[in-house]
């Protein structure tokens, strides 16, 4: 448990973050929109940034493994769009 008398355990929710492999991915994803950004790309509200290998496939946040495609595309493509 990451909180425990009202106050939380960032250490323990770290930790735990570490162990799924969650930070790592994140940071990843991370680093794929700060390169968007410093080139001066404004993603609309629709708009995400697309990995076209996977970071979980071992895809890197380079320019070359980077798009700018529109929100429904990117879920779509990546089985997670509602239906």
């Amino acid at each position: 448990m990451t909180q425990t008398n009202g106050k939380r355990d960032y250490k323990h929710a770290y930790k735990l973050q570490k162990k799924t492999g969650e930070t790592e991915d994140q940071l990843e994803r991370q680093t794929g929109r700060r390169v968007y950004a410093k080139a001066g790309v404004v993603l609309s509200a629709d708009e995400q940034i697309d990995h076209k290998k996977k970071i979980k496939d071992g895809g890197k946040s380079t320019k070359g493994n980077m798009r700018v495609r529109s929100a429904t595309a990117n879920m779509r493509d990546n089985g997670k769009a509602k239906t």
